[in-house]
């Protein structure tokens, strides 16, 4: 059981009181881009999991925001610094406040990714970025058969129970990244399978192949 299984959870309002712990594939490739001892936070942290692994295989100096009253709750409880709020507004945070700004998985959960995308900018000098990509084959496949919104990238939701309302893909994370600008592509991450062909179509077409993307940026 996850929590992101329709009926275990609401994802337009996550309650984590039965999900305190959870492990997610991207939060290794995350902890290995981020040296020791830097400065971090984690917006839309969630229960904290990826946070607490920073800090215990990395020595981060780690800072959570957390919509969820109980992902802050059990934030705190694993002795976390979270806070609770919005990550799609300005944030109580300075300007270049930090080495990394994370936000794994939630971007197109937010209102107005534009502006989480211009905070992470201002308050931190590399920026660490994973979506859903909705331009997945499976999805494409779902679309053009069955006309209907994909829910492969719903994680099984419909359209209208899921806080998922701003879909993207690779070619769409470009087009706001030019927009905003002052933010270069370091890496392009993905989670890499043990198939030698299903890997090569990974790096050739990743737009139509991967379905979890992980971007490293850093400020210009």
């Amino acid at each position: 059981m996850t929590i992101d299984t329709p009926g275990n959870n609401d994802n337009r309002n996550y309650n984590y009181s039965d999900f305190p712990e959870g492990e997610r594939a991207e939060y290794a490739i995350i902890t290995e881009l981020i040296p020791p001892h830097s400065s971090v936070v984690d917006l839309g942290c969630g229960n904290g999991e990826l946070l607490l692994r920073l800090k215990k295989e990395k020595n981060v100096n780690g800072i959570g925001v957390e919509l969820s009253e109980s992902g802050v709750e059990i934030c705190k409880k694993k002795g976390l610094h979270v806070q609770q709020g919005k990550i799609d507004e300005t944030l109580p945070f300075s300007d270049n406040q930090f080495d990394y700004a994370v936000c794994n998985v939630t971007i197109q959960m937010v209102l107005y990714p534009e502006i989480l995308f211009k905070e992470m900018k201002r308050i931190a000098r590399f920026q660490i970025i994973s979506f859903p990509n909705f331009a997945f084959w499976k999805n494409r496949m779902e679309l053009l058969f069955a006309g209907r919104m994909p829910r492969k990238m719903l994680f099984g939701y419909s359209w209208y129970s899921t806080g998922h309302i701003h879909q993207l893909s690779l070619s769409d994370f470009y087009e706001l990244l030019k927009a905003i600008g002052g933010m270069q592509v370091k890496q392009m991450r993905f989670h890499s399978p043990s198939n030698f062909i299903k890997n090569i179509l990974l790096k050739l077409f990743p737009n139509l192949f991967q379905h979890i993307i992980i971007f490293y940026l850093e400020k210009k």
